[in-house]
């Protein structure tokens, strides 16, 4: 299994990045995992976003869809595909330290 560090600490991660351990994430590394994915600041919606994504894990233990962020997450998904231009669901995930949704590419 690959590692990555991030503010310090190294984690466990998979191919593509994301975290095997979710409970290893720590809001510190959000900001720096975000640069590495090209999104240079967060912003209170980017944070919206992540905070629901990780909670929405942690009671169903899936990470929703970019349809179910739309509907439920208070940002449009026209507003998600401009936070995270690369795939919402996808990359709100990794800088949560969740695992990839499932249906994503």
């Amino acid at each position: 299994m690959a590692t990555a560090t991030y503010d310090g600490v190294e984690v466990e991660v998979n191919d593509e990045g994301f975290f095997t351990d979710p409970s290893a994430w720590r809001e510190e590394m959000a900001p720096i995992i975000a640069k590495e994915m090209g999104i240079d600041e967060l912003t209170p919606d980017h944070w919206r976003v992540i905070r629901f994504v990780r909670d929405r894990y942690l009671e169903t233990g899936g990470g929703p869809t970019v349809r179910v962020l739309g509907k439920t997450s208070g940002v449009t998904v026209k507003e998600l595909y401009r936070l995270f231009p690369k795939g919402p669901a996808k990359e709100a995930a990794k800088i949560a330290g969740i695992p990839k949704p499932v249906g994503c590419i």
